[in-house]
């Protein structure tokens, strides 16, 4: 008996889950709401065929992520959730606070002024501290 892989989908959704419980209904309603293809392809091509590659560590993938989203400084939102999930896939609230320092640097104050923002909002919301 042969096993089916998971589709994109169901893959993306599941590893959006690991990212944050409760997130993937969330994500899925939102972009099904735009329009059903919507998450297949987003979702699809970020989670499945991009964050869930073997050559990073998820953890990695995650801090990678929260700075160059803070780097960005235009997805407020975004970021605040990327900072839950780099927490919640291991990162520390000191490791976050280091990306953001180093943001600074290299993308300006005002950049990491806005990361500070979001990564105060991640520490009080949506997660554990371990």
């Amino acid at each position: 008996m042969s096993t089916k892989p998971l589709d994109r989908r169901t893959q993306a959704l599941a590893l959006l889950e690991q990212l944050e419980s409760g997130a993937s209904g969330r994500v899925a309603k939102n972009l099904y709401d735009f329009h059903p293809d919507a998450v297949e392809i987003l979702l699809g091509f970020a989670f499945t065929d991009v964050v869930a590659r073997e050559g990073i560590p998820l953890k990695t993938r995650e801090m990678l992520t929260v700075a160059m989203l803070a780097a960005m400084g235009t997805a407020a939102g975004q970021l605040e959730f990327h900072i839950r999930a780099a927490l919640n896939t291991g990162a520390s609230h000191d490791e976050i606070v280091e990306i953001v320092l180093q943001v600074a640097v290299y993308a300006g104050i005002p950049a990491a002024m806005n990361a500070i923002t979001a990564a105060k909002a991640a520490f009080t919301s949506g997660w554990s501290g371990s």
